[in-house]
């Protein structure tokens, strides 16, 4: 059986394989958080366009700069003002963060570091030729490639996308992820269940994870425990770029999705993995789309998707895929696990002492979603250490959105 991580590894290389050419648009640059840019960023003009200050402060001659030394203050230079003069010997400007350094100057001394009477400035510390100035140019030239296609534009990128004039973006169009729930015992969330039956919180959850890793969610319903009507249903996902299905893929008697999907062509690349909850997962390809089985129960399917849904849309987005946001906290309490499998367990991660500290949550298995609501993380227990104590450090995945 795999590893989850074997898993993730092959959903991503079939992924790349089937991708193709992707659509691209152009956006307004503020609509455009999140998305992947689908051609270059470049530089307009050098950067800074001039030699930046980058202290409030004196501009004057590095040479000048000597302790006790008082030099004449021929003028102030504002951020966005420029500046006639020129800084001669025995001289300097005062000078604000951000503004054009003047000509004849190669230095500047914070105002910290100064003492002022009038016109005249006392310095208390040397300065070296370049101190406290961003050359122009410095950061990027004029033509530069500053963002490559295939990146994802954060808060970072936008700024800077901002900054070099592109109030619109040439990006790639978002996944369509359709999304299909499966049994005979779900029902809408708006209906009122029998007492036999559930509400389809699956189908919500898996169109906000679609949503927050950047696909377009496509709601199909649910399908029924039933050959043609979870064919009819399952045809109709195909026709987006990727299908996602939860429940009907283990071994009982109504469990008909791989049945169905092999009617249909499908290839399969795994059926199944090493991991708890979740171990049922299935991967495929179909009439050249992506295709997940993931297990039905609410907190199989949120793991499944996040550690092997969640990279296909990031190829699908025409980006690298991102890596599991896997990091290391101090356990609370002690910890035994039996099953050798990968345990992903609900747990809530807090800050402890100027450090993260992580408690698993008691929980009643894959079926508890109450307890999920209640986590920040998922606490992963590998089964080459199945025992641990109080104070060791512990892998953790932050639950998407949340950490």
């Amino acid at each position: 059986m795999l590893s989850f991580e074997e898993a993730r590894e092959k959903v991503i290389t079939a992924v790349r394989v089937m991708r193709g050419s992707l659509a691209t648009e152009t956006l307004e640059l503020s609509r455009a958080c999140g998305r992947v840019l689908a051609q270059p960023l470049t530089a307009d003009r050098d950067y800074p366009p001039f030699d930046r200050s980058i202290r409030d402060g004196f501009a004057l001659r590095a040479e000048d700069a000597v302790p006790g030394a008082t030099l004449r203050c021929i003028g102030e230079i504002k951020a966005g003002s420029g500046f006639d003069g020129v800084v001669g010997p025995g001289e300097c400007a005062q000078i604000m963060t951000g503004a054009a350094v003047p000509s004849g100057a190669d230095a500047v001394v914070m105002i910290e570091h100064v003492s002022i009477d009038g016109e005249r400035v006392t310095l208390s510390r040397s300065a070296s030729r370049g101190q406290s100035i961003v050359a122009r140019g410095k950061e990027a030239r004029a033509g530069q490639q500053l963002l490559a296609p295939g990146t994802r534009l954060g808060y970072a990128e936008m700024a800077l996308a901002g900054q070099v004039g592109s109030a619109h973006v040439s990006v790639f169009k978002r996944p369509r992820a359709a999304i299909l729930s499966t049994g005979d015992e779900v029902v809408d969330v708006s209906a009122t269940p029998g007492p036999l039956q559930v509400r389809n919180g699956n189908s919500i959850a898996l169109e906000a994870l679609a949503a927050l890793s950047g696909a377009e969610g496509a709601p199909l319903g649910n399908a029924p425990d039933e050959k043609k009507e979870l064919r009819r249903h399952i045809e109709r996902g195909l026709e987006a770029d990727l299908l996602i299905i939860s429940g009907g893929v283990s071994m009982g008697k109504y469990d008909l999705v791989e049945m169905v999907l092999s009617e249909l062509g499908a290839e399969f690349v795994f059926d199944s993995v090493a991991i708890r909850p979740g171990r049922p997962a299935v991967f495929g390809t179909c009439r050249g789309k992506p295709v997940f089985g993931l297990p039905g129960n609410p907190v199989s399917t949120m793991v499944t998707f996040e550690l092997f849904v969640a990279p296909a849309i990031d190829v699908l987005s025409g980006a690298e895929p991102r890596p599991l946001a896997i990091f290391r906290a101090r356990l609370a309490h002690a910890l035994h696990e039996r099953s050798e499998l990968t345990h992903f367990l609900p747990a809530r991660v807090q800050n402890v002492r100027g450090e993260p500290e992580v408690s698993a949550l008691p929980w009643q298995g894959s079926g508890d979603i109450v307890t999920v609501a209640e986590s920040n993380a998922f606490l992963i227990v590998s089964p080459e250490k199945l025992d641990w104590d109080a104070g060791e450090m512990a892998a953790v995945l932050p639950r998407r959105g949340l950490l």
